[in-house]
């Protein structure tokens, strides 16, 4: 349990969501994204109320868990998940493989991936979402120096295109080096 927030995250901006496990980093944007209810309170998308075909359009949501299809190939996740959610204008399921240094592995299961190609994976679906708003639960988790590089990048470029982040992470240590502001959370006493 948490709240009440009152915050607004603008185009071309990061929020930067800190604290310590179990302060409700997750469940914040398990709500913004429309995966859990909140109790109370609206959420907005450009100054109008949301419901979740506007989430659905607006939000890419990149969580704990990869959301892959362990039996489909690199290529053939992204390929479903464009079905699903479109994607960005002038991306190519291809290309973003190689952006998140996964060309070559168009055919590998998302199985036989390791834990840090998953997450590159799962980033490549983000990269070719066409949401202005990126929710990234933990960004940097199973990502080695060159991963988190490849995420800075990945926010940076976005956020030049006129979207916007929510990250959450423990500590500053992990944080894009763009325009961000901070939101911390503490855990009910």
């Amino acid at each position: 349990m948490f709240g009440p927030l009152d915050f607004a995250v603008d185009a071309g901006e990061a929020l930067l969501v800190q604290g310590d496990n179990g302060a409700g980093k997750t469940t914040l944007l398990r709500v913004l994204a429309g995966l859990l209810r909140a109790d109370e309170g609206e959420i907005e998308l450009d100054g109008e109320p949301s419901d979740p075909a506007r989430r659905a359009r607006a939000i890419a949501y990149l969580g704990h868990l990869p959301g892959l299809k362990a039996d489909l190939s690199a290529m053939e996740n992204l390929d479903f998940l464009c079905g699903l959610q479109g994607r960005r204008r002038g991306q190519l399921p291809e290309n973003a493989l190689a952006i998140v240094g996964l060309a070559g592995y168009e055919d590998a299961l998302a199985r036989q991936l390791s834990a840090g190609q998953k997450k590159r994976l799962s980033l490549a679906r983000l990269w070719m979402a066409p949401a202005p708003l990126w929710l990234l639960d933990e960004p940097y988790a199973n990502l080695d120096l060159e991963g988190i590089e490849l995420v800075n990048r990945m926010v940076q470029a976005h956020l030049r295109e006129g979207g916007a982040a929510l990250v959450t992470t423990h500590g500053a240590y992990a944080a894009p080096p763009v325009r961000t502001r901070m939101l911390v959370m503490e855990k009910a006493a």
